[in-house]
């Protein structure tokens, strides 16, 4: 006889197996591991930007991975097999979970790589790479970044963007962040934390429950509604919604495949929530451009060059081209993660838009119940139907109103269809 999904002793095993993988990838820090430190930018700026930084795979091996790499990828591959000998190789929830261990081993392998060509190679693997097309036929992300680098031009053009003021300190915005969240998350008891943080390039990062805020810098409203919505509403939401499985608690924690769909989907929350502006589209548009530069053989100098011929000043062309080569060395090609952005905004946008042409509107709260990826949504959707994965428990506003989004989005389904062309052609008279 068959296990049917909806006995106990079936949902204790998936459980068990999802606490192992959460528990397996715990001490693995992609970026703690890969960022260049302090030493590097001091000596760059004491050479007068004109050296490449002083890293290679010595640098790294000086920095050793707070776990043996042989010994992690030994325990995702017995939990691999574990899930495949306890649930079969076509359940749906193991061939996520095997899916994930397959993606962690992965990530150790780029890891051992640091300093070397292959860390590049692995990162195309795991994020994509800027000449990857959006669907056959398509245009590549390289194109896309030529586009908004034409439209984004055309608008600085106008003169009519004004840069906000920034004069809210870092203390007086971790005070404002925290009422927002202690609103937006009074159903989770713990809450959200809004910390100080140092040593974070961004201004603000999010961890499971908290968001870190730069220390010493300062914001202006626009940007801590940007926070708000992007590390709060998106990151710190899915991380929570995901902790709040009783079984699939694998959704608490994401895999690379799972970057593109969270990182697109807080860029899209930007947008909705009418928040974002030109040069923050200029800002990631950017770093497309500056990894297909990388890809082509471009070094650290030409990186950093590019942005200081873009406005940058100096250690914000530092700060952007570090996240560029991080990992790798200043000619040893990109680290991708960065495509994740616009990527996913694209992925993330036309999943929704289909989503409303379909008629299925309750997927896509469910894009909210943790770490998910677009390709998971279905298997997600069904998963929820059995019960092993309960919707989530926070929403945004902008995606809980599914009245507003999909008014929407019936709309952005007919302007697709419209010769954009042709339309400049006929206002010509009136623009």
């Amino acid at each position: 006889m068959g296990i049917s999904a909806s006995t106990e002793s079936y949902k204790q095993t998936i459980r068990t197996l999802s606490d192992r993988l959460v528990e397996a990838q715990r001490p693995i820090r992609v970026l703690d591991a890969i960022q260049w430190d302090e030493t590097v930018e001091k000596t760059f700026f004491e050479t007068g930007c004109r050296e490449q930084p002083r890293v290679d795979a010595d640098y790294y091996a000086r920095r050793p991975l707070p776990f043996n790499p042989a010994i992690k990828r030994h325990e995702f591959h017995e939990i691999e097999r574990d899930i495949s000998h306890q649930l079969g190789e076509y359940t749906p929830v193991g061939q996520i979970m095997r899916r994930m261990c397959r993606e962690y081993q992965m990530v150790v392998r780029m890891l051992e790589a640091r300093g070397t060509p292959d860390f590049c190679t692995i990162s195309q693997e795991l994020y994509g790479s800027a000449s990857d097309v959006f669907h056959a036929g398509d245009p590549t992300l390289k194109d896309l970044g030529d586009l908004m680098d034409g439209l984004l031009t055309n608008v600085d053009r106008s003169r009519l963007i004004e840069t906000e003021p920034k004069n809210i300190s870092s203390e007086e915005a971790v005070r404002i962040l925290q009422e927002r969240m202690d609103v937006a998350f009074k159903d989770f008891p713990k809450g959200v934390r809004v910390i100080l943080g140092d040593g974070i390039v961004a201004d603000a990062a999010a961890g499971s429950d908290y968001i870190k805020i730069r220390r010493n810098a300062t914001f202006s409203e626009r940007d801590l509604r940007l926070m708000e919505v992007h590390e709060g509403f998106v990151h710190v939401g899915t991380t929570l919604n995901g902790a709040s499985q009783p079984i699939c608690t694998f959704l608490s924690k994401g895999a690379p495949s799972s970057t593109i769909t969270q990182e697109g989907l807080a860029i899209l929350m930007e947008i909705f929530a009418f928040v974002s502006h030109p040069a923050r589209l200029r800002r990631t548009n950017n770093r497309i451009r500056a990894i297909n530069m990388a890809e082509e053989g471009a070094t650290f100098l030409d990186v950093f060059g590019f942005f200081r011929k873009q406005g940058f000043d100096e250690p914000d062309s530092y700060a952007t081209s570090v996240r560029v080569f991080r990992g790798s060395t200043p000619t040893g090609g990109p680290f991708t993660k960065d495509l994740a952005y616009n990527k996913g905004f694209v992925t993330v946008y036309n999943y929704i838009m289909l989503a409303v042409r379909k008629g299925l509107l309750q997927r896509i709260p469910l894009l909210f119940c943790g770490k998910t990826t677009l390709e998971d949504m279905r298997t997600i959707a069904h998963l929820v139907d059995e019960g092993l994965v309960v919707p989530p428990k926070f929403v945004p506003p902008q995606f809980a109103d599914l009245n507003a989004l999909t008014a929407w989005m019936c709309y952005a389904n007919f302007f697709n269809r419209l010769n954009m062309d042709r339309i400049e052609s006929d206002y010509a008279g009136i623009l």
